[in-house]
């Protein structure tokens, strides 16, 4: 494939073009050497990662040469900023591979797929902790920025890496398309959410772990009492980095109206004094966009602009070369397509707001959700407003910062997963399965079973409600007698219990104490019907003793929680504190395995109530007789209406809509027939998944309901 160079825009080299066959190839070397690597154990990983770490270093000019020639971006940024990252986290992560658990298993080979806007910042971000975790790697490079990869390989070689353990496969998206079908155990995956959205599905079903780092359109929201001079310096630094051509690039600016124009003033001021040229100029603020075709659609997207006020920084553009001005669109609305739609280039765009209550509404107003920035004197307002935030990754009066020890990622249509930290590691390690326990227990008395019919109704927002299809579904427990009717739910009873989920967000703002109260409570009165739980269980052939025994006791463990899933604080080389916080993912829709009948329902709830979610459970016909008569447990223990709904319904029929509703923040399935389907809906606004065996396992729950959200703040300046 032909490369240019993006500051004279010259063709001056070439780079293979991978194929199937040699991403084969090289998925067997990573599949031949991953045992071995993985056996060799983490002190020894350790020591070939701190390696590579000492020979980036050693070899920090050529690859900032290298980067500033195949990406275009200035020199200085290459040196300062990217290069030193990567070395960072191949240091860190040496670390963490000599503190890694005997009891942790890798995941096996790993596909990775990195950008062109930080080609070896990104590749450090996955090459490193997936080593460091024992698995083998096969990394596709960006088609405009091969060379620092290329490089990494000799670097890889000087360093004592076994052969098979680093592949490095260049190619363009056919050669990227080759590496998601290829026999990989995991992706990781970062660029636009377009090519996020394929993936998800191309990998649907096929048991791959998958982690998606994607764009977005994040929100600088400077109020009347930041300090001005500072927070234009964070506007230049967050967005006109790189040429813009940053995912967590600071796009939408956000200023309260008291200070708006002054502002504005300032920052034509500054925009005037940027400078553009060669980017190997170590004195030049803007470089090159990376390629033609990204200059191409960053015009275009600017052109096709007709709202708003455009100005344009009064510098001269370089002849020849792919260059775009700094630009700033003021008097934009919410809804305008620049407001909407990343542009990753040097455009800001920017509105205005009242309150704070605005300013938080306007910067959630995104279909993405990967990073903000918050500038205001008042610690108070700072830190009120950035957990309101809808993001992964938030900044108090500072921009881009970023280390190997405080995770990175985002929410919504930024995908999910992190990088960095031990947060980043795990998603390299494969979740240890905890065998389901076997239950013995003597058979509890029947009860006596009533004449009069009674059919179970669904329960929707604290209430019982008859399903909107007015039809029912016999139930009969393993003898083959009738043993009562429940509700056919159907997508409609969906949509209410999400709008009862909705109803309920309140949920997510109470403490840890006070939702352990609740699920102590809850635990309280099931006990209070033991007898009853027990005897119905065994009439559906469960252990129905031990089984109400594990339920509570996931209650309990639940509560315990409640106050402790809390996250931690980071290190970080600044001067500053990265927050690691747990919070919770939102609304859940979980289909019960039909194995379960209580202590399904009662760890997935009791998980997901723990960090503030609100869930819908739907339960499969032939054990949601238990499920139902949790209804009355339900009401006596102060449980919020709208925070557990439950739907009895057939489990195919309304797979696809929760998938595909995109109020919905996660959906799980623990039916192996339904994993494909719900993995590749899912994909419509790149909700959370989480499919395959069920395990009573509280930790595996909370993690699955939790999100990461990192907070940097400063401290001791």
């Amino acid at each position: 494939m032909p490369r240019r160079t993006p500051p004279a825009a010259l063709n001056w080299r070439r780079s293979p073009k991978a194929h199937s066959a040699d991403i084969n190839a090289a998925v067997a070397a990573a599949r031949a050497a991953q045992p071995a690597w993985e056996a060799a154990g983490g002190p020894a990983r350790a020591r070939i990662l701190y390696a590579i770490a000492r020979l980036l270093q050693k070899h920090a000019r050529l690859f900032a040469v290298l980067e500033t020639l195949d990406n275009g971006k200035p020199i200085r940024e290459a040196r300062d900023a990217d290069i030193p990252l990567a070395q960072r986290h191949f240091y860190y992560h040496a670390g963490l591979a000599q503190l890694f658990p005997a009891t942790s298993r890798a995941y096996g080979v790993c596909g990775q797929i990195i950008p062109w806007n930080f080609p070896l910042l990104m590749l450090a971000w996955k090459v490193a902790p997936a080593l460091a975790a024992g698995n083998t790697v096969v990394l596709k490079p960006a088609e405009y920025t091969p060379l620092t990869a290329l490089l990494f390989a000799e670097v890889c070689q000087q360093a004592g890496v076994p052969a098979g353990v680093v592949n490095i496969v260049t190619g363009d998206g056919d050669t990227g398309a080759a590496l998601v079908a290829a026999d990989v155990d995991k992706i990781a995956f970062t660029g636009s959410t377009d090519v996020g959205r394929i993936i998800r599905r191309a990998t649907a079903g096929t048991g791959k772990a998958l982690t998606l780092e994607l764009g977005g359109k994040s929100p600088f929201i400077v109020f009347d009492d930041a300090d001005l001079d500072s927070a234009v310096e964070g506007v230049v630094d967050s967005i006109w980095f790189n040429q813009g051509q940053v995912c967590c690039a600071g796009s939408r600016l956000l200023l309260h109206e008291p200070i708006a124009d002054r502002f504005i003033l300032k920052l034509k001021a500054r925009m005037a004094t940027l400078r553009m040229g060669d980017p190997l100029d170590k004195s030049v603020d803007i470089g090159a966009i990376v390629h033609p075709t990204q200059l191409a659609r960053i015009r275009d997207m600017v052109g096709a602009n007709t709202a708003g006020t455009t100005h344009t920084a009064p510098c001269p553009l370089p002849d020849g070369g792919s260059f775009f001005p700094p630009t700033l669109i003021t008097g934009l609305s919410p809804s305008d397509a620049l407001m909407q739609h990343e542009i990753f280039g040097p455009v800001l765009v920017s509105t205005t707001f009242r309150t704070p209550a605005e300013a938080v509404e306007l910067a959630n107003n995104t279909r993405y959700g990967l990073a903000a920035s918050v500038w205001s004197e008042n610690i108070n307002t700072a830190l009120t407003i950035a957990p309101q935030l809808a993001a992964g990754v938030i900044w108090v009066n500072g921009a881009n910062m970023l280390d190997a020890a405080a995770p990175f990622g985002g929410i919504r249509e930024s995908g999910f997963g992190r990088e960095g930290g031990p947060e980043g590691l795990a998603a390299y390690t494969r979740p240890t399965e905890a065998p389901a326990p076997q239950r013995t227990s003597p058979p509890a008395p029947q009860p006596e079973v009533s004449g009069i019919d009674r059919t179970a109704k669904l329960y929707i927002g604290g209430k019982q409600a008859r399903p909107d299809s007015g039809y029912s579904i016999a139930v009969h427990d393993t003898g083959g007698t009738l043993a009562g009717h429940v509700g056919a739910g159907s997508r409609k009873d969906l949509r209410n219990a999400v709008e009862a989920m909705n109803a309920a967000k309140g949920w997510a703002t109470t403490s840890g104490h006070a939702r352990a109260q609740v699920l102590y409570f809850l635990a309280e009165n099931l006990s209070a019907r033991a007898g009853e739980f027990a005897a119905l269980i065994d009439r559906f052939g469960g252990a129905g003793q031990a089984e109400v025994e594990d339920s509570l006791n996931a209650l309990f463990t639940a509560a315990a929680w409640a106050d402790k899933f809390d996250g931690r604080v980071a290190g970080v080389p600044f001067g500053g504190l990265s927050l690691v916080l747990r919070t919770p993912v939102g609304k859940i829709a979980a289909i019960c395995p039909d194995d379960a009948g209580l202590l399904a329902p009662i760890t997935l709830l009791g998980g997901a109530l723990t960090l503030g979610n609100r869930i819908t459970l739907v339960v499969p016909p032939r054990l949601s007789l238990i499920a139902t008569a949790l209804y009355q447990v339900l009401d006596t223990s102060d449980v919020p209406a709208g925070t557990v709904n439950i739907i009895t319904a057939n489990p195919h029929e309304i797979a696809p809509h929760m998938a595909a509703h995109h109020d919905i923040d996660a959906a799980w399935a623990f039916d192996p027939a339904l994993a494909p389907g719900v993995e590749e809906e899912s994909a419509r606004n790149l909700k959370r998944t989480w499919t395959g065996a069920f395990t009573p396992d509280m930790t595996r729950v909370l993690d699955a309901a939790s999100a990461v959200k990192t907070i940097w703040v400063p401290f001791g300046l």
